[in-house]
């Protein structure tokens, strides 16, 4: 598998590391061993990842007879051991089984594919046909999901903090939306790059679970991972567009880490350069311009964010100035000098990115 521009030879979770890290620190051992089983897995995962950049990933191509507006979805089961892809237990068109886990990632691949396919006429993550496969059952009490370039991967959770990853749709569309990064700007997973990253799979996981529900930029709730926290844990989710740093504040989680604004911009050696941290604030302004247009967010804001990331445009080494400007410059030739032009314009100056 090659992405367009290069291949990052990237490994993406949806649960940051700095959060497991914590939790590996518990004094309660229900919580650091899964954390730590977790942390160990996701190590040898990225090894694996970049030995599949030197080596090269395998290439997929579309079954024959498949066609451009439909899925070719598989989902694996793992059986809570690590080998993947685990046991097939659900191909494209199969009716639904028993399993509430193998349905929901089967409905989440698919619920991606139309937002691509019908909001931006992208046909899979590749833009020509990729099937998907997701594996479910990850693990025992794994703590997280991930693409690792050629694949979904879903943990069940340990249940004391994590529940089952994929019960949130954006969660799913998430680590997709990775894939498609993947294959157009091929963003760099350091620092502001691997932060817009971060930001884009945020924005797109955001849009495919409104898509799905049919909501508007003011009726969605923008977070991320809704659901997916125990009951035990005083949160709402994984991150807040609205609101970064306001998604959990737990006496085992801790705080909610992201920076709305560049004033509270994180410098750390952690995280690849604070990824999942200073993404707060490219997703705040995200959330800012599409709420000022109003109406559905996947079409004026999201077709902006989705022409920049895949016009060619956009450096793999890209900052937040330099996609803001590119977002600016998108609006105005899309839209000419009217409201969409203002409202990415105010969004940037909002959130404190400095523009041209």
């Amino acid at each position: 598998m090659t992405a367009t521009r290069g291949f990052e030879p990237t490994f993406c979770t949806i649960v940051p590391p700095h959060v497991l890290d914590t939790l590996a620190q518990s004094e309660d051992p229900a919580l650091a061993g899964p954390a730590r089983r977790t942390l160990e897995r996701d190590a040898l995962e990225r090894t694996h990842r970049r030995l599949t950049t030197v080596l090269g990933a395998p290439t997929a191509t579309p079954p024959a007879g498949a066609t451009a507006d439909q899925p070719n979805r598989t989902i694996y089961d793992a059986k809570h051991k690590q080998d993947l892809p685990g046991k097939k237990v659900r191909g494209e068109g199969d009716k639904p089984g028993k399993d509430a886990t193998v349905n929901r990632a089967y409905a989440g691949l698919g619920a991606t594919f139309d937002l691509f396919l019908k909001a931006y006429e992208r046909n899979s993550i590749n833009g020509e046909g990729l099937p998907l496969s997701a594996t479910v059952h990850f693990g025992e009490d794994y703590n997280n999901a991930f693409w690792n370039g050629e694949q979904m991967v879903f943990g069940d959770g340990d249940g004391e903090i994590f529940l089952d990853f994929t019960i949130p749709v954006d969660v799913i569309g998430h680590e997709l939306a990775h894939g498609v990064t993947q294959y157009t700007a091929n963003l760099t997973y350091f620092g502001q790059p691997g932060a817009l990253n971060e930001s884009m799979s945020d924005v797109f996981g955001a849009l495919i679970k409104q898509y799905t529900l049919g909501q508007t930029a003011a009726e969605a709730d923008w977070l991320i991972g809704a659901g997916l926290l125990a009951p035990r844990v005083t949160g709402k989710a994984l991150r807040s567009m609205k609101e970064p740093g306001s998604a959990y504040d737990d006496d085992v989680l801790g705080k909610d880490p992201q920076p709305a604004t560049m004033d509270d911009y994180v410098q750390t050696g952690r995280d690849n350069g604070g990824v999942h941290i200073n993404s707060g604030i490219p997703n705040r302004a995200f959330y800012l311009a599409a709420t000022a247009l109003g109406g559905n967010a996947w079409e004026r804001a999201g077709q902006i964010w989705y022409d920049v990331l895949t016009g060619g445009e956009l450096d793999s080494e890209a900052n937040f100035t330099d996609f803001a400007n590119l977002t600016i410059a998108q609006a105005r030739t899309a839209y000419g000098e009217g409201e969409e032009l203002q409202a990415v314009t105010k969004a940037w100056e909002q959130v404190g990115v400095p523009t041209a």
